[in-house]
């Protein structure tokens, strides 16, 4: 297994590691609903270096980011970060991921670990413009620092003003003595915080300083389960699970993130244009378990009469709210907020409710 270059720290504190996208993983320290709080109520810190990055760059760079990915570009000035995702040649998705504009012909592309190769091929196979490409994912380490207390942590590391620099933005700066540190105010946990990005030579010296910065705030490591149970809660959708390349962003509520404006022409924009104009189904939904039971990926979604409906994307029990949640496809008739939808399981229909994500407010 490949290790990022925290791995020898996350075996000195005795995390529960486990294999995740070909890497040598945290799942978890004190615990996932410990962490989970942890992050909710204070500041935790995730090893995210597994994740992947791509420089594109040079004259063509607009032209190949605008082309391969599903939001509009030309609105995200230099020192912005895009939510978007790379549609495929039917319409589905091939990952969902970030785009900073870096410099004015430079984009950095944050992908998921599972997909980085996947990923590559594709910018690589769609790259007719010329634009000049760089895998730099082994080159990067990455740290989020998340939580309502991260920005007081950070701030003990920096003389730039965190407060100054808004949600989806970024600065380029000096962190715990070292410079040319990426600092994005992002995350997937709902709770606030920001994500590092830095050579791996000093992966141990930014980590040393940002638990010693943390101290006096209950700092802790988290591993990937209470990434899972956050960004869940959080109602951000996961690749593998709510998203495919099978799904597409329509289906997946992610209409915000498919721009169809004027030049804006991406791969798939036909397909998903048709695809709206038709009616969309199945469509994605949050729900809460109204009886007691806990669904789980794969789980049937069935209606009154027992009729399967769908299937169950993502599932767990709230530590925020103490509820059993999760998302959903369902054919489109049973998405409407306050619809009674039953999750089977282990041949028991349990009934649920259509909600609106987040589950945490």
């Amino acid at each position: 297994m490949k290790k990022t270059p925290f791995n020898h720290i996350h075996h000195a504190l005795s995390a529960k590691m486990h294999e995740f996208a070909g890497y040598d993983m945290p799942i978890e320290y004190s615990g996932i609903i410990d962490e989970h709080n942890t992050v909710v109520n204070g500041v935790g810190v995730f090893d995210v270096s597994h994740m992947g990055e791509f420089w594109i760059k040079g004259p063509k760079a607009f032209d190949l980011v605008q082309k391969i990915t599903s939001n509009d570009v030309a609105v995200v000035p230099v020192g912005k970060v895009q939510y978007t995702c790379f549609p495929n040649d039917k319409g589905g998705i091939v990952d969902d991921l970030l785009v900073y504009h870096y410099e004015l012909e430079k984009y950095m592309l944050v992908v998921n670990a599972a997909n980085l190769e996947k990923d590559w091929n594709w910018c690589v196979k769609n790259n007719t413009e010329g634009a000049e490409l760089e895998n730099a994912s082994d080159n990067m380490a990455q740290l989020a620092v998340q939580g309502p207390l991260a920005l007081k942590t950070l701030q003990k590391l920096t003389d730039i003003d965190l407060t100054q620099v808004p949600y989806y933005t970024f600065v380029t700066g000096k962190i715990a003595g070292v410079d040319q540190v990426i600092i994005s105010n992002t995350g997937y946990t709902g709770c606030g915080g920001f994500e590092l990005y830095f050579y791996p030579e000093y992966a141990e010296k930014i980590w040393k300083a940002i638990f010693e910065a943390g101290a006096e705030f209950g700092i802790k490591p988290i591993g990937l389960g209470a990434r899972d149970t956050l960004r869940l809660e959080a109602g951000f959708p996961l690749y593998g699970n709510e998203l495919s390349d099978t799904t597409s962003p329509l289906q997946a509520g992610l209409g915000w993130i498919t721009k169809f404006t004027e030049g804006n022409n991406f791969i798939s924009r036909p397909i998903l244009e048709a695809e709206k104009a038709k009616g969309i189904s199945p469509q994605l939904i949050g729900f809460e378990m109204v009886s007691k039971g806990i669904a789980r990926h794969g789980y049937e979604i069935v209606n009154q009469t027992g009729e399967v409906i769908g299937e169950v994307t993502s599932g767990t029990m709230s530590p925020y709210s103490k509820k059993a949640i999760g998302f959903g496809y369902v054919k489109v008739d049973y998405a409407t907020l306050g619809t009674p939808i039953f999750i089977r399981i282990r041949e028991k229909n349990i009934e649920a409710v259509v909600v609106k994500p987040p589950f945490r407010r």
